[in-house]
């Protein structure tokens, strides 16, 4: 049976004494934790490691003793190591030996309770104690087939990571128990990082009731009257203040995170909150300078008459000959005439604002101070009112259409004697009398010739709309990336990789025969792909309505779309 023993590395160098550490039977193995040196009492000992285990929750104990024949010469220390063995009674007691400056170590096992001593093969593993205290072990999915070794390896990891209190020794601390481990020299307390956690007590407090007075007026009844409640759920500025409110409220908020995953979201939201303030502070920083506001309010006004102008000569171009195509000269007019008023309309409305522009672009800037995210959400929504009138267009042209296109639908069904079964949800059969037939004939004759001229101006509208559509989109795409990007956890794979760990891997470094196999256990990083994906934070947009072919049926049929939704959104 192969014993596989867990040494730190650090300890290759310590002094001659006693190994404490766990023993893992399911395994056969041993994690050795610390090495105790001389002198020392074992009452003092064995009172230390109970006081370990009931803080720690782990089973630590004497598991064998350690020779270092550099620092000690005596041959009389070998033997008072392998009679501590009757003292601190654990099997196998385990016996770790280093000759000199040799590179080569002897590891042999002693059973003083076994009828029947069995020569086990012994395989010594080094580990970098540091490194697998602070990493936190992945598991992989259910269906790989290195889960049961992965269990396996959460086990070792979960033994450094709970025994952090047996390495959180102060540097000036003389107690009757001198250990070796990676942190041997001690914690040396700073009093800028004490004033700094008792300050932020108060702080979070204070950030807390804050936060829940303005999540309480946020959840008052004056915010549920319209038009109130209709803004709010609208704009997308809204919307983002909502979510980072949230955000704030869970990194103020008082509970110590449960888990690693709960640590490292509420990492990622604070970094993520942080970097989004400072790319806004920077943004607002360029706009102010120079009279950068002045400059685009200027140039704001100019581009929508270009704009509106182009829709006219659009307009006007439709109400001819378009492409060729003869049109219903009366429907291209009466449409043509009637776009033409509300692009009047528009253009005066524009020029009606226009002397608070600048003003209202002024107070639009401060807003990112509160985030670059936020500074989106404003320019998502002044894209959306300053193409209203687009919108206005489609709708009416996707009204007119869709009409007429389930008007010829229903005449169709009628020329065929079936008619849609509104209570049952499909198409029955029907006797339809001669009058009937006749006015049925009739529309479905004049909708037919009528198709084209309005299926032209729901083309040209359509396609307008999809492009502010895209432009909108790409924007939420943009904000959806800073609030579900797991920074702070991107940073600590790039900075310390070893944080996050993905698994393990085994290089030999010692293959002989007589002599214990030595191998080094090195930590595999998550890969970044992976981060991303464990990490990712969750967002309230950028999630489409539709599939592709729902949202192509729909384009046909002449149906609204709304291609980007939120999350709390009920769908039809």
């Amino acid at each position: 049976m192969v014993l596989k023993v867990f040494f730190p590395s650090c300890c290759s160098s310590a002094e001659s004494g006693i190994l404490i550490g766990r023993w893992i039977s399911e395994q056969n193995s041993a994690v050795i934790l610390a090495v105790v040196h001389f002198p020392f009492i074992p009452v003092q000992v064995k009172q230390y490691l109970s006081e370990v285990q009931r803080v720690t929750k782990v089973s630590v104990s004497v598991l064998g003793s350690w020779s270092n024949s550099k620092q000690e010469k005596e041959k009389s220390l070998s033997e008072f190591l392998e009679d501590l063995g009757t003292i601190f009674s654990h099997e196998p007691w385990i016996q770790i030996s280093r000759q000199g400056d040799s590179k080569f170590w002897s590891c042999s096992t002693l059973q003083k309770h076994s009828n029947n001593p069995k020569e086990e093969e012994i395989i010594l593993v080094y580990y970098d104690q540091r490194k697998v205290m602070l990493s936190h072990l992945h598991p992989p999915l259910a269906t790989d087939p290195k889960a049961d070794d992965a269990s396996k390896l959460s086990a070792i990891f979960d033994t450094v990571a709970k025994s952090k209190i047996l390495f959180m020794t102060d540097r000036y601390d003389d107690g009757p128990i001198k250990l070796t481990h990676w942190q041997s020299d001690g914690v040396e307390a700073s009093i800028i990082v004490e004033l700094m956690k008792q300050a932020s007590v108060p702080a979070c407090l204070l950030l807390t009731f804050l936060l829940s007075l303005i999540s309480g007026i946020c959840r008052s009844r004056v915010l549920k009257f319209w038009p109130l409640s209709f803004l709010w759920s609208k704009l997308s500025i809204c919307e983002q203040l909502g979510h980072r409110l949230q955000h704030l409220q869970v990194i103020s908020s008082n509970k110590k995170a449960q888990n690693q995953t709960q640590l490292m979201r509420k990492a990622n939201i604070f970094v993520s909150l942080l970097i989004d303030v400072a790319l806004g502070v920077l943004l607002m920083s360029w706009l102010y300078r120079k009279n950068r506001i002045g400059h685009l309010a200027d140039t704001l006004i100019p581009m929508a008459d270009h704009v509106a102008e182009e829709l006219q000569d659009l307009l006007q171009w439709l109400m001819g000959a378009p492409a060729g195509l003869k049109m219903n000269r009366a429907l291209d007019q009466v449409l043509g005439r009637f776009f033409l008023y509300h692009i009047h309309l528009w253009i005066s409305y524009i020029h009606l604002m226009s002397p608070f522009i600048e003003m209202i672009l002024w107070y639009v800037g401060l807003s990112a101070c509160l985030g670059l995210t936020v500074a989106l959400c404003i320019l998502s929504d002044i894209i959306a009112l300053l193409t209203f009138h687009i919108y206005c267009f489609y709708v009416y042209g996707a009204r007119l259409y869709c009409l007429k296109i389930y008007g010829l639908s229903s005449l169709w069904r009628l020329f065929r004697g079936k008619k849609w079964n509104v209570l049952r949800q499909r198409v029955d059969s029907c006797s339809y009398d001669l009058d009937q037939l006749f006015i049925g004939t009739l529309l479905f004759t004049i909708l037919l010739f009528l198709l084209p001229t309005t299926a032209l101006y729901y083309l040209v509208f359509t396609l307008l709309r999809l492009l502010v559509v895209i432009v909108q989109g790409l924007i939420h795409l943009l904000v959806d990336l800073i609030d579900s990007l797991p920074l702070y956890s991107v940073i600590l794979r790039l900075c310390r990789s070893y944080r996050l760990a993905a698994g393990v891997k085994f290089r030999v470094l010692e293959q002989q025969d007589g002599k214990p196999l030595r191998l080094l256990m090195q930590i595999n990083p998550l890969s970044y792909g992976s981060v991303v994906q464990t990490y990712r934070l969750p967002t309230y947009s950028c999630y489409p309505r539709d599939s592709w072919t729902s949202l192509c049926k729909k384009l046909f049929l002449g149906e609204l779309i709304y291609p980007w939704k939120h999350k709390g959104e009920k769908q039809d």
